[in-house]
């Protein structure tokens, strides 16, 4: 199952640096070697076996702005899931990036009006922390503003934090056909085997397709956190030539496991009693994979919601 995916904004605003990280394992530091994008570029990004991301990263320089919305307005724009669009938070001409992002809008409501929109406000690191939050409640307001009739989700995003995880996963898991099911099936398994908390990370990518917490914890973005650190270790691991399996994190107050899961993802198990031997924890674990790997493949086998033994 393919899904169009348009990634566009001005040249510069940092498009191709957060593709790189998100999709082809690039550390932040690393983007400073990609040089502009170039007309559009094409990426096919299988995510969670069946779904494939036909990304199109689309070059911001004025000249390749004005033809994807004069000569190329019909193949760009039609047959679009997504658009993001990324704005740089610093940009000194606002009102022309506007003026092209309306037109873009424009072009996409025409060609597929089905389509989802979201404005990701980029480089927030550039903006000191104690005015964040206030400078993008006012972009927000503004863009969704600007995108009527359209509907737009925003963003705030930098490659130097865990905002970029935050903002992907929220994006990718739109698209994921049988997303409901899964969260079910999370917080099924969750309850049964008594966990604290579950996520499951997306193996490329190590994006949060899902998640089941039994309480609210105070940090809303621990989670892609937590993405952006295990995938660091993952790609050092990489380096060393090594192979990332499983982890396990304990103290006197929890136990955390991040184990291989699926065939396309990753799983952190947290309990809240330490004292918990660790094989309970793994074997439930083992026992949960058929189910999964089931629900990511439907037409491979029937699935059956709730027959699989935890302990």
């Amino acid at each position: 199952m393919k899904k169009k995916v348009l990634l566009m904004g001005k040249s510069g605003s940092g498009k191709t640096s957060m593709r790189s990280i998100i999709f082809a394992n690039y550390i932040a530091r690393d983007t400073t070697r990609l040089g502009a994008t170039i007309d559009v570029e094409h990426s096919h990004v299988k995510f969670l076996g069946n779904l494939v991301l036909n990304l199109w990263d689309c070059g911001g320089q004025e000249g390749f702005m004005k033809q994807y919305i004069a000569q190329q307005r019909d193949n760009i724009f039609r047959n679009v899931e997504v658009l993001i669009y990324v704005f740089d938070v610093e940009s000194q001409e606002m009102e022309r990036d506007v003026h092209y992002y309306q037109s873009c809008l424009e072009a996409l409501l025409q060609n597929s009006p089905e389509a989802l929109i979201f404005c990701l406000v980029h480089k927030m690191d550039l903006v000191p922390e104690e005015q964040r939050e206030e400078v993008f409640k006012d972009r927000e307001e503004d863009l969704i503003r600007l995108s009527k009739p359209g509907n737009v989700t925003c963003f705030r995003t930098s490659i130097w934090d865990e905002t970029l995880y935050k903002a992907w996963s929220s994006i990718v898991t739109m698209l994921i056909p049988n997303v409901a099911a899964l969260e079910d099936s999370v917080t099924h398994f969750a309850n049964v085997i008594e966990a604290d908390e579950v996520l499951l990370f997306e193996k490329a990518t190590f994006l949060v397709i899902s998640y089941f917490q039994s309480k609210k914890n105070r940090d809303s973005h621990r989670f892609e956190k937590v993405s952006n650190i295990i995938k660091q270790f993952k790609l050092s691991c990489s380096k060393l030539g090594a192979k990332f399996q499983s982890m396990e994190v304990r103290n006197s107050a929890f136990a955390a496991f991040i184990d291989t899961f699926t065939s396309n993802t990753y799983v952190m198990v947290v309990m809240s009693d330490p004292t918990l031997p660790s094989e309970a924890t793994l074997v439930n674990i083992r026992n949960a994979r058929k189910h999964f790997e089931e629900l990511e493949n439907p037409n491979n086998s029937a699935m059956n919601h709730h027959s699989h033994k935890y302990h």
